[in-house]
């Protein structure tokens, strides 16, 4: 199943790319509107989700390194012993492990974590987020979603 992991390098390339695209045109903080509920916003995060321990004092970084690379390397794991039928989730492995892993890279190379997406609905704002986030959900999401779909015996 590490075939897979394919994928996973797809997600860690277009996200590097898109933030890439991100820091050469967009300054910090600088609103581009896509749509009247969509901007593209260079914003950095030195949190997880939700900007969660953002303003922890420097640990964290190491924090979610260490957590990044662990539960990447307990995700590619999974993903080699699991059965070829699971195809659901050896999918939703590869995203999250993408996801992760772009995120990852952020934090090695910047420090943080550099975020772009902005959805919102007139004055209210969904946080900021990336190629690699959007992945890391969906691949939650599938997980969820086959846990759903398919009967287990104990």
């Amino acid at each position: 199943m590490l075939h897979y992991l394919i994928l996973s390098a797809a997600i860690i390339v277009l996200d590097q790319l898109s933030k890439a695209w991100v820091l050469v045109n967009l300054q910090e903080y600088q609103v581009q509107v896509i749509w009247p509920v969509f901007n593209l916003t260079l914003v950095y995060n030195t949190g997880a989700a939700f900007s969660f321990l953002a303003d922890a004092g420097g640990w964290q970084h190491y924090f979610f390194v260490t957590v990044a690379a662990g539960v990447s390397l307990a995700l590619i794991f999974w993903l080699k012993r699991l059965p070829a039928g699971e195809r659901w989730v050896a999918w939703a492995l590869a995203l999250v492990i993408g996801g992760a892993l772009g995120n990852l890279a952020d934090r090695l190379v910047h420090g943080k974590v550099v975020d772009f997406l902005q959805w919102h609905w007139q004055s209210y704002y969904w946080p900021t987020f990336n190629v690699a986030d959007m992945a890391i959900t969906a691949g939650v999401l599938l997980l969820l979603f086959d846990s759903f779909r398919t009967q287990r015996t104990a």
